[in-house]
């Protein structure tokens, strides 16, 4: 995982209006969107602009509705890696336990998972492999 690259920062918009107009506003193209079930959330990735990617989420219902008391912001900054799983066991040996015990599919074809930011020194991260 030594200078994995940076995958996407994700942004939390609490309506899809909002994610829509923030695009429109700064003329940004929407490469793909998808559901993410784990999550409840529409995942909109916008069209790379010089490298990494920024990812809207949407989310229609739990505990990602209610990121920054409901008003949305940066969320996570998600880093490209070749192996989800093994960057879990190497997490796990020392002593941090991502989100989820098995890597979720994400929008598109990637998997992923999240170190909690009270590990990653109050960052969430994602980490992101593409399948």
């Amino acid at each position: 995982m030594k200078n994995a690259k940076i995958h996407h920062v994700g942004i939390i918009f609490n309506e899809m209006e909002k994610a829509e107009a923030f695009m429109e506003m700064l003329g940004l193209e929407e490469e793909y969107r998808g559901y993410v079930e784990s999550y409840r959330a529409w995942c909109i990735f916008l069209k790379p602009n010089g490298g990494s990617k920024v990812e809207l989420i949407v989310p229609t219902e739990g505990n990602l509705q209610e990121y920054n008391q409901g008003k949305g912001g940066i969320h996570h900054i998600a880093y490209e890696v070749d192996d989800v799983e093994k960057v879990r066991k190497d997490m796990a040996k020392m002593g941090i336990t991502l989100l989820e015990e098995k890597a979720v599919p994400g929008a598109g074809n990637i998997i992923v998972n999240f170190m909690r930011p009270r590990d990653g020194k109050g960052v969430l991260v994602e980490f992101v492999e593409n399948i």
